[in-house]
């Protein structure tokens, strides 16, 4: 219940971001292979963005 009102942290929301992007890679990699690797390219910055912040 306390959990309800929790704001998210920047890196919470890095996370689900890279979770996203990196479904939506595997997800195209059976369609179009190009798209795909640009998506793993995206979800491969935020995962660096990640790691900056919890290691500064």
């Amino acid at each position: 219940m306390f959990g309800l009102f929790k704001k998210k942290t920047e890196v919470e929301k890095l996370q689900e971001k890279y979770q996203k992007l990196m479904k939506e890679a595997f997800d195209l990699s059976k369609i179009n292979r190009s798209e795909s690797d640009s998506k793993y390219a995206e979800a491969d910055d935020i995962q660096k963005q990640i790691d900056a912040l919890q290691n500064p």
